[in-house]
């Protein structure tokens, strides 16, 4: 059993099962039958109630199961969410779910061209860190999730390894 919630406010119930192309199930206790193709990794074709759509996976998310996904040229943010979401978030355990982080290390070796970030800020998911160029490319570090600086290793115009240590969370 999944909940499905679409642009963030619509949720459906729903327990599917695909076997051979094919789907049937449930869809907030309304009985659903269909057939599907894959047409590669990120597009899919979906006959349903005698209607044809085409699913195109824009962005996918596993960690955090979200995804963007483009049905007949109309995009949709969906959140997926298992038994053990619901559980987690029933009992007030959201936070759990969450990943914490330690640190922030160069995913390649290059040279610190910019530090946009202070000890004790605190900065969300996806907030731009430093700046590091590699093969005469500039690449923005990004926090992977919410936190608060504790220290910042890397210095601006010193070149650093690959796997070197860059910026400490808090715990």
């Amino acid at each position: 059993m999944y909940s499905i919630i679409v642009d963030g406010n619509k949720k459906f119930k729903t327990k599917l099962n695909l076997e051979n192309n094919l789907f049937e199930g449930t869809l907030n206790d309304l009985f659903v039958k269909g057939d599907y193709i894959k047409i590669n990794n990120y597009q899919y074709h979906i006959i349903l109630q005698e209607k044809s759509y085409t699913v195109d996976i824009i962005k996918l998310n596993i960690e955090e199961k979200k995804l963007l996904l483009k049905i007949n040229s109309i995009k949709f943010d969906i959140e997926l969410k298992d038994k053990y979401d619901e559980l987690l978030h029933n009992l007030g355990l959201d936070d759990l779910a969450v990943k914490k982080i330690n640190e922030i290390k160069a995913p390649m070796p290059g040279m610190v061209l910019s530090i946009l970030i202070n000890e004790g800020d605190v900065v969300k998911k996806g907030d731009s860190l430093l700046v590091l160029e590699a093969m005469k490319m500039e690449n923005i570090i990004k926090s992977p999730a919410d936190g608060t600086i504790k220290k910042i290793n890397a210095i601006t115009g010193i070149a650093v390894e690959k796997n070197q240590l860059l910026i400490q969370f808090l715990p």
